[in-house]
C-alpha cells in the first residue's frame, strides 16, 4: 500500500501484508455444511470404504479449486472449469457467471456420481448460505453493500490479514480509504492480476494495465480475488473502528496499523530490516 510518493525501485518496498495468501483448514461449514453420511456394513462384515472428501482452504483462488476438483474427480485438466462455465450457478448478476469469491472453503463430501457442476454447486450454494444468515446478511445491508461487494472486501481481507485478528482491521483501512477516494493500494490485487503469489512488489508491478491494479484506480476490484472464509466475511461486514489508512507486516504476526503516513513509513523502514536480514540468513 505505497501512497502518492513511489519509492525508488526497489523489490524490497511495500506497503500491505506478508503478500501470500494464508492457506487454512476449511471448516464445515455451519449452514449448508458438508455432511458425511456413515456407510453402514454390510452382512459379510466388510470394512466400508473409506469417505472421500475435497478441502477447500480458505483463500484459494478458484483455479486452484478447479486444480483440485479435477484431481480428486479423476477428470482431465479443465473440466472443473468447463464445467463452472456451462453450469447455471446461483451468482449473483454482478458475477457475469464467475464463481471467483463464491466457492466456499470448506470439506465437501464426494461420492462415485459427483459431477464437477454439481460439486461446484454446492460450494457457490454454501457460500449464499452464508451470507444471507445473520448477522452477516444484516450488517451487510447496514453498510449498504451487496452481497457480491461483500465477498469482494472479505476476499482482500483474507489475502491481506496476516492473523484473524488482523481482519478487522485490514477491513477498516479499507473503508476509511474508501470514504476518502483513496486507492486502496493493495498487493494482493497486483498478485490476482500477475496471477501469482508473492512477499515483494516492485514499482514497476503497481504500474500494470489491468483493472485489479488498486494502486491506480480507485474501489474496490472489480472482482472477488479468493474464497474468504467465514472470519473474513464477519470483518467484511463490522470492521474494528480505527482511524488507521496504512498497514504493513514487519514480520510474521507483527502487522502495524497506522494512520498517518509518516508513521507507516516508520514501520515499513523496519519491515524492510527484517526482510534484508533474512535475505542474508
Amino acid at each position: 500500500m505505497r501512497l502518492e510518493h513511489r519509492p525508488p525501485e526497489r523489490p524490497g518496498i511495500r506497503v500491505t501484508r506478508r503478500g501470500r495468501l494464508a492457506i487454512l483448514l476449511g471448516l464445515l461449514a455451519a449452514t449448508g455444511a458438508a455432511v458425511l453420511v456413515p456407510i453402514l456394513l454390510n452382512g459379510g462384515g466388510e470394512t466400508p470404504p473409506k469417505p472421500r472428501r475435497l478441502v477447500i482452504p480458505e483463500g484459494w483462488r478458484a483455479t486452484q479449486v478447479y486444480t483440485a476438483v479435477d484431481r480428486e474427480l479423476k477428470l482431465p485438466a479443465g473440466s472443473a472449469k468447463a464445467a463452472a462455465a456451462g453450469a447455471a450457478l446461483d451468482l449473483p448478476a454482478e458475477a457475469k457467471g464467475n464463481p471467483e469469491g463464491f466457492l466456499f472453503p470448506a470439506t465437501y463430501p464426494l461420492t462415485d456420481g459427483t459431477t464437477p457442476a454439481g460439486l461446484l454447486g454446492y460450494m457457490v450454494r454454501t457460500a449464499n448460505g452464508q451470507l444471507a444468515a445473520p448477522p452477516i446478511a444484516t450488517q451487510a445491508r447496514s453498510q449498504g453493500m451487496t452481497p457480491y461487494q461483500t465477498v469482494t472486501l472479505a476476499s482482500i481481507i483474507q489475502a491481506e490479514a496476516d492473523t484473524p485478528a488482523d481482519m478487522g482491521k485490514v477491513a477498516r483501512v479499507v473503508y476509511n480509504r474508501l470514504a476518502r477516494s483513496m486507492p486502496l493500494q493493495m498487493d494482493s490485487t497486483i498478485n490476482y492480476a500477475l496471477n501469482r503469489t508473492a512477499v515483494d512488489t516492485a514499482s514497476r508491478d503497481t504500474r500494470i494495465d489491468s483493472p485489479f491494479n488498486t494502486y491506480e484506480r480507485q474501489g474496490l476490484p472489480p472482482t472477488p480475488i479468493d474464497s474468504p472464509g467465514l472470519a473474513a466475511l464477519r470483518a467484511a461486514v463490522a470492521p474494528t473502528p480505527g482511524d488507521w489508512l496504512f498497514f504493513v507486516t514487519v514480520k510474521p504476526g507483527d502487522t502495524r496499523f497506522s494512520a498517518t503516513y509518516e508513521e507507516h513509513q516508520r514501520h515499513v523502514t523496519e519491515f524492510n530490516k527484517h526482510r534484508a536480514a533474512a535475505r542474508t540468513a
